[in-house]
């Protein structure tokens, strides 16, 4: 499949990347530097510029198949509040309609939409609020994009995120859509192979499932 990927050098995308090459996907990047992508491969073609220029989306969109979207503000960001990735999203998608590209699986984080539901009265009340607030400050731009995908005309499949640990994947994913049996983490070998596998697996065809280990 043809596969473009926004986000591919951020935390989860440089992973999800590599997974997406390993299932012999043809992927596109669209990165602002192209120095920072260090994998090589015949089935990745990299190109260099921003995802807020509309007429470089539509030309990484042209003849693809999918696209996958793990856009962020760089970590933890700075606690600003931002609109960086619902403004980015707005014109992938826009340009998505244009170029005829149906799926769209992009990455989101508990807590945002009605998995807000989910998380413990203690991490709403007392942690995101007053310990994690350049979290909430990312739920918040989620909180914007989550609506536009879900309202389009898009095959789309929005991924909720567990907070993502840097260690061996455990080999399963717990993926829900009314938070039965969530936990607080997943690895990033375990998200980046759900992300991938939703490029063929129809199960949450304009549903918006969490994941966890």
């Amino acid at each position: 499949m043809k596969v473009v990927i926004f986000g591919a050098t951020g935390l989860s995308g440089k992973v999800i990347l590599k997974e997406a090459l390993s299932k012999n996907h043809q992927v596109t990047v669209l990165v602002r530097n192209a120095n920072a992508v260090t994998l090589q491969d015949k089935n990745l073609r990299v190109v260099e510029g921003s995802v807020l220029d509309r007429n470089t989306v539509n030309e990484v969109l042209k003849n693809q198949d999918a696209v996958i979207q793990t856009l962020g503000v760089g970590g933890k960001g700075d606690g600003k509040p931002t609109t960086f990735v619902s403004d980015a999203n707005k014109i992938i998608m826009e340009e998505m309609e244009k170029t005829n590209v149906k799926r769209l699986i992009a990455m989101s984080n508990i807590g945002a939409g009605d998995s807000y539901s989910f998380t413990p009265w203690f991490f709403r009340k007392l942690i995101l609020p007053y310990f994690m607030k350049w979290l909430q400050v990312i739920v918040d731009d989620k909180n914007r994009m989550e609506p536009m995908i879900m309202n389009s005309d898009l095959d789309w499949t929005i991924v909720r995120s567990a907070g993502m640990t840097d260690k061996p994947a455990k080999g399963e994913v717990n993926d829900t859509l009314t938070g039965k049996g969530l936990k607080f983490t997943i690895t990033l070998a375990d998200l980046a192979k759900f992300m991938v596998a939703q490029l063929e697996d129809k199960k949450y065809l304009k549903q918006a499932p969490s994941v966890s280990n």
